[in-house]
């Protein structure tokens, strides 16, 4: 296969990441509870990093559901893709110094770090929804975060990734 196919095997066998996405639903209507809490926000931002911790097992939960090749391992660029997502990883250490640094703007950094790592996804999946996502997250984040509680983030967030997932779907369907 030659890379262009490659991607398209991607986009078709990974369902352009939507299990991942649908995940993300979950995980940010988790944030929004631990944001809605009475709890102090250096206790939020802990719980916060707790409820981004099982989100690759309730996207492969999610895969089985919706018949994703959770893996892929027959085409290369799947390790692409993990690339990617490795890659935030280290991004999150400026979430962490946020974390103590300046506690009420943690989650508004979190969610600029998870909006900007989707362009490599948009490319990798052909797909304009992570394109057009990977910058309207950070800059929406950037705008909610300074100007909005946490919680209103966290909820808009839950209604960017909703969107998303009914973007992928639309996306999807012309694939077939």
């Amino acid at each position: 296969m030659n890379l262009d196919e490659l991607r398209w095997d991607c986009a078709v066998k990974q369902k352009r990441g939507l299990h991942i996405i649908m995940a993300s639903v979950l995980i940010w209507s988790a944030v929004l509870v631990v944001h809605l809490s009475p709890l102090p926000i250096l206790t939020k931002n802990l719980y916060t990093f707790f409820c981004t911790a099982p989100l690759l097992p309730v996207s492969y939960l999610i895969s089985r559901i919706i018949k994703v090749d959770f893996q892929n391992k027959g085409n290369p660029l799947t390790n692409l893709g993990v690339l990617f997502s490795v890659n935030q990883i280290i991004y999150l250490l400026i979430a962490m110094w946020i974390f103590t640094a300046v506690p009420g703007k943690m989650l508004m950094v979190l969610a600029i770090i998870f909006g900007a790592h989707l362009m490599p996804y948009g490319w990798l999946y052909k797909s304009k929804v992570y394109f057009a996502l990977s910058g309207i997250i950070p800059m929406a984040a950037l705008f909610v975060g300074l100007n909005y509680e946490p919680a209103t983030l966290a909820a808009m967030m839950i209604f960017i990734e909703v969107a998303f997932c009914i973007g992928l779907v639309i996306e999807n369907r012309r694939l077939a």
